[in-house]
């Protein structure tokens, strides 16, 4: 199992590079940034410069969009922060819904992701490309042949299929074992139909973590069901309740929610809090004890987790860096 970190654009410098240092002391071998322009600073900005101040872990949005950037630049941007790290890049890939939709346009297609995975690859490895409304084939005459990782964003059926098709790995925002297990099923099903050798495909649980009381922590992190179930309404919308396409569980919970305020996307005062109920955010998040945690997250291992990434945003933030590092990840490197 490894182990991860995910920042919004909100944290300061100073102490963007003083968390990464701890992290990769602590045994944490991943930082992600959110990746939404107009929500958050510019994450890349931040990503490069923590680059500085570290020597393994590897750096990605988590995640960023076809939509956002041109093709060739995003994938210029992809290579040379490969290069300036030597080679610890990876990106997760999604739709765009927060980056798009807080300024009124459609989040990407599950075809033109698809797409992108495979010609941005092509293009950080130095392949030449056509792509999009480009008169002339692209190709980047620096490159390195690094091959850039690429995990996918996806809780619906045909995104679950694309992660498989065409992905290195698959980032589920969600800390309940029995549904990573079952969404990452498909994504690997999906790549074996695809006649692709799934052993190495890599499966992220990102979810917050926290320490504590239960009641204290049910209300630092009871923003991120919200977030999720914006998602699985998107889905429910498109296929319906009862299409055996989305778990019962799932669309259960968001039953009775009302709306979600992309201006406050993935915050604690997002005015769409009301549906969320404690057993939801027991389920979804990682909460406890030490040994609460631990628990949880074998289980996660268990039902096909490689890495948790815990949403480093609701406090206490250098309190669970040490206690991850001293406590929990020994564990699961044989250490303890």
């Amino acid at each position: 199992m490894e182990f991860g970190i995910t920042f919004k654009g909100f944290v300061s410098p100073d102490r963007a590079r003083n968390l990464v240092r701890q992290a990769e002391a602590a045994g944490f071998t991943y930082c992600w940034f959110y990746d939404s322009h107009i929500l958050w600073r510019e994450s890349f900005v931040a990503m490069a410069m923590c680059m500085e101040h570290t020597t393994k872990m590897r750096f990605g949005p988590c995640v960023t969009n076809p939509n956002i950037r041109d093709w060739s630049l995003a994938a210029s941007l992809y290579a040379s922060l490969a290069h300036q790290s030597k080679g610890r890049f990876d990106i997760g890939l999604g739709r765009g819904d927060s980056s798009m939709r807080v300024m009124g346009k459609k989040p990407a297609t599950i075809a033109r992701l698809t797409e992108f995975t495979t010609k941005v690859k092509a293009m950080v490895r130095g392949d030449e490309v056509e792509y999009g409304e480009c008169p002339e084939p692209v190709k980047l005459p620096w490159a390195t042949g690094y091959e850039l990782p690429v995990w996918i964003g996806a809780y619906g059926p045909k995104a679950l299929a694309a992660a498989g098709e065409v992905g290195d790995g698959l980032i589920l925002q969600i800390g309940d074992p029995a549904l990573v297990k079952w969404f990452r099923d498909q994504a690997v099903a999906a790549g074996e139909a695809a006649g692709r050798d799934m052993s190495n495909f890599k499966v992220q649980a990102a979810a917050p973590a926290y320490f504590g009381d239960m009641d204290y922590c049910i209300e630092h992190t009871k923003w991120f069901p919200a977030m999720v179930g914006n998602h699985v309404a998107d889905i429910v919308e498109k296929y319906g309740a009862d299409s055996g396409l989305v778990p019962k569980s799932l669309t259960d919970y968001i039953e009775n929610r009302k709306g979600y305020d992309y201006s406050k996307h993935g915050q604690s005062d997002n005015p769409f809090l009301d549906f969320i109920t404690e057993d939801i955010i027991k389920s979804f998040c990682v909460l406890g004890t030490v040994e609460d945690h631990i628990t949880r997250i074998k289980d996660l291992e268990a039902a096909g987790t490689t890495q948790f990434n815990i949403y480093l945003d609701n406090g206490d933030e250098e309190e669970i860096i040490a206690k991850y590092g001293r406590e929990i990840i020994p564990v699961f490197n044989g250490e303890k």
